[in-house]
């Protein structure tokens, strides 16, 4: 079974963050929700709590296949100035495993160099912190082992492409029609 941590930081967008778990989770796949804040309660962006299902010190990354970074303010901002969190994107990135970012946190891979070369996609006036992407204007943009998206409403659309590149194609069409997903 696959394995993806999702970081999440006080400021996070908790609908970025929640429902790539949710529908992760409802495709078969392990999640893990990951705080950075040196505590398991978590304040998303719109005042609303999560517990984390465990502190970033306590993780062993091997066991993992790929990370999420939610977006939102000022959870980006936490995300990109964690040293853990760079350290881990650059080094998954390294060994080809999955890299996904929506809304403001595509920048944070942008920050970490991870975006030379590649399409990548964001929310609107985060572009210019996309070091070296050639940006595009898709909801969802996939370049090797890096996925990004671009915010709150294309967090569905995100968490299946997520879907599909873990498993498969169909495996993401099946979960989309039985979610009733409408593209």
């Amino acid at each position: 079974m696959k394995k993806i941590g999702v970081f999440l930081a006080e400021g996070f967008e908790e609908i970025e963050g929640l429902t790539v778990v949710d529908i992760l989770r409802r495709a078969g796949i392990d999640v893990e929700t990951i705080s950075i804040m040196g505590t398991k309660e978590v304040c998303g962006s719109h005042k609303i709590q999560v517990i984390a299902d465990v502190l970033y010190e306590d993780v062993n990354f091997e066991e993992f296949d790929g990370v999420v970074l939610p977006g939102g303010l000022p959870g980006t901002n936490n995300l990109g100035a964690h040293a853990g969190v760079n350290e881990t994107i650059r080094s998954f990135h390294a060994e080809g495993k999955l890299v996904a970012a929506i809304c403001a946190a595509p920048s944070v891979l942008g920050q970490a160099g991870l975006l030379e070369g590649k399409k990548a996609t964001c929310y609107p006036g985060f572009e210019d912190k996309l070091t070296g992407a050639e940006v595009i204007y898709d909801e969802v943009a996939e370049a090797g082992n890096i996925i990004t998206s671009r915010g709150m409403g294309t967090t569905i659309h995100f968490a299946l492409r997520i879907t599909a590149y873990l498993t498969n194609e169909d495996k993401a069409q099946e979960l989309a029609k039985k979610i009733i997903y409408c593209q």
